[in-house]
């Protein structure tokens, strides 16, 4: 009995039709990063996990595939290293792994090329990542990202200009209900201060992300076991209940963090990146600041942004934020860099959901020409070279059949026109061309057809 196939968890298949939905995504990303001045690169699938490893923190560590090396991958081991437990025995098994995102390899590629970069270097991405993680909805175990970073700067220009992109992708795929929440880590350092818990920077950080999810009363139990004082909790929730514009709130914590120095940097850059959006003509209403958001705390050093969707249950679908050195742990130290990553998996569930996909798709075959006999066979090929030398997309039905099957297959794949190529069309040098979506047919010349076509 054959083997019944199957995929593994967390993986798709991606037909035609999900394809042509998806680089319809892709090429509108495209399209806007090369407008901002990036430029194209790609790493390999595999990394050497001495590049991956210890850049995600503990649990980005434990999420790598690693790749069991090729050969008799067990002569290197003993029995101790099996008593040992996995840590001990995965570096000796394994030396590579696939990539876990895109933005590690780009800092390895700027530190392995940087004598040929031109700085600032603005280069965009996009190509799959694996993550070994709990498949759930909108979460893979292989995704797509599509990144877009400057390095080599440190201006919130290009923060800035990251904020235009994500309002001008999502304008252009006519996805209106999403919020970016912005921040800073700079701020989240300035909180910890004034609750008096600076050396518990990242426990604080991950109890006060969870607050949409467990509410603020759990919050401060949470936080209540980490040492903040009931004092200092009065004064937070105080914060974090800061209502008004933007820049209304980021004033009433400039005013609650007057002796905390980093937690006032952090809220200039906020300012002034908001400057910077009024200049590029950016409209701010969906951007929104907020103080509770923490993410990348192993590598972000200032500004930190998501965007989630409003109107439907998904995740994170765009991210980002500043890392002032993380070409320092391959030895390049003081590149400042500032990158976003758009989640094409999660956007495309989200466009599903919301049936904001285009109904007629550009890339799909524009014109079908029948085949009858070989007579017409021979004709037809010649239109078909013609039309093509004009960058109509067309095809011919590869063998004689009845009309009714090429129809068929015409309405299948969702082809706009079918043009009729039998004896009397080739004797007049006129065609009948069926519109399949309303039945009308009309006749014309080769000439007349592709210039109604292009």
């Amino acid at each position: 009995m054959a083997q019944k196939p199957s995929l593994p968890k967390g993986t798709r298949d991606f037909g035609p039709a999900q394809m042509l939905k998806r680089d319809y995504i892709l090429n509108t990303i495209r399209s806007v990063f090369k407008k901002y001045g990036f430029m194209p690169l790609e790493t390999p699938a595999i990394e050497n996990l001495s590049v991956l490893t210890g850049k995600y923190g503990d649990e980005g560590d434990q999420l790598l595939f690693r790749i069991l090396n090729t050969g008799d991958f067990l002569k290197k081991t003993s029995a101790g290293d099996y008593e040992e437990g996995a840590k001990a025995l995965s570096p000796k098994i394994a030396e590579k792994g696939l990539k876990y995102d895109l933005t590690v390899p780009f800092a390895r590629y700027v530190v392995m090329n940087r004598g040929e970069i031109t700085f600032p270097f603005k280069r965009y991405q996009i190509q799959p990542v694996w993550r070994a993680d709990r498949p759930q909805k909108g979460r893979y175990r292989e995704f797509y990202q599509c990144d877009a970073d400057v390095v080599g700067t440190g201006s919130l220009i290009c923060e800035a200009e990251l904020m235009a992109i994500v309002n001008e992708v999502y304008t252009q795929l006519n996805f209106n209900d999403y919020k970016v929440s912005i921040s800073s880590r700079k701020v989240l350092e300035g909180l910890a201060a004034l609750c008096e818990v600076s050396d518990k920077f990242t426990a604080f950080c991950v109890i006060l992300d969870k607050l949409d999810k467990i509410g603020e009363e759990r919050v401060a139990e949470e936080l209540s076991t980490i040492g903040v004082s009931s004092q200092n909790l009065e004064k937070l929730k105080e914060l974090l209940n800061t209502t008004g514009s933007n820049q209304e709130k980021l004033g009433t914590f400039r005013e609650a963090f007057v002796n905390s120095e980093v937690g006032l940097a952090g809220l200039d850059e906020l300012s002034e990146t908001f400057e910077h959006l009024k200049g590029l003509k950016v409209t701010t209403d969906q951007i929104i600041f907020d103080p509770t958001l923490a993410r990348g705390l192993s590598y972000y050093t200032g500004i930190i942004y998501e965007v989630k969707p409003t109107s439907i249950s998904m995740g994170t679908i765009t991210a980002g934020g500043r890392y002032d050195n993380l070409t320092g742990v391959f030895g390049m130290e003081g590149v400042s860099g500032v990158g976003i990553s758009f989640g094409i998996d999660r956007i495309y569930d989200s466009l599903e959901e919301l049936n904001l996909f285009p109904e007629t798709n550009s890339d799909i075959t524009q014109i079908l020409i029948t085949n009858f006999d070989k007579e017409s066979e021979a004709h037809a090929l010649g239109i078909l070279a013609k039309l093509r030398s004009k960058n109509i997309k067309a095809e011919i039905f590869p063998e004689a059949a009845k009309l009714k099957k090429q129809l068929n297959y015409a309405n299948n794949k969702g082809i706009a026109h079918v043009l009729m190529v039998g004896s009397r069309e080739i004797e007049s040098g006129e065609y009948v061309l069926k519109n399949m979506e309303t039945g009308d047919q009309q006749t014309a010349t080769i000439d007349a057809l592709a210039n109604l076509l292009s």
